[in-house]
């Protein structure tokens, strides 16, 4: 805190967000990268307890509201929290799907948005990256293995740099309904050539999903 007051020069309930931005944003740009976020939360919690115990008394002295002036825009944010992800609950995840899922019957253009739901569901319930649906041909569906069939992923991400990896997907969690629907009512709708081989499976190249 004793930084920070050095640098602002007045009372730290005076800083504002465009100060906060030039205090984070310039002068402590080169600093560690746990410097920013650790002293972004002291004068958070400094300015919090201010505005709950002392609103009063500063605004009759001061005639300033207590202002936070860190927000969304300029919260500095370290490597860890940078790299935490929380995933949807799976009940978040069903409700997601079964709106969009309603929305395909009233949609202005059916097909596309059909075909990124499939493929949406697709990473959902078999664990997909965006890349490799993108990258499914039809072939890449063998129906006759394992109970559900699967899907033959032949560009996989490699690990550390290896480059692709081939495996195979089981069409489980209800991913196999999905495809068949998919194909049976969708995938014709598209005006490319899959009569040829390697015909997409998704009915576009990469650029096209999502």
């Amino acid at each position: 805190m004793d930084q920070v007051r050095a640098w602002f020069g007045r009372p730290l309930w005076d800083m504002e967000p465009a100060d906060a931005d030039a205090y984070f944003g310039k002068v402590l740009r080169q600093s560690p990268s746990g410097t920013r976020p650790a002293r972004s939360q002291h004068l958070t919690t400094y300015l919090m307890f201010l505005e709950l115990r002392h609103t009063v008394e500063l605004h009759r002295l001061t005639g300033r509201a207590v202002e936070r002036p860190i927000d969304e825009m300029n919260r500095p944010c370290g490597a860890k929290d940078a790299q935490q992800r929380i995933p949807p609950t799976e009940p978040e995840v069903g409700t997601l799907f079964t709106g969009w899922g309603g929305e395909l019957a009233t949609c202005r253009k059916f097909a596309p948005t059909a075909r990124n739901y499939t493929a949406s569901k697709l990473m959902s319930l078999v664990g997909l990256r965006v890349g490799e649906a993108c990258k499914l041909d039809l072939d890449d569906i063998k129906w006759g293995l394992g109970r559900f069939g699967k899907l033959h992923v032949r560009h996989g991400k490699g690990a550390r740099g290896s480059g692709p990896r081939e495996r195979m997907v089981p069409l489980i969690n209800g991913a196999d309904r999905t495809l068949r629907w998919f194909i049976e009512d969708v995938w014709g709708q598209f005006d490319e050539d899959h009569t040829r081989p390697g015909a997409p499976l998704l009915g576009c190249d990469t650029g096209g999903i999502l």
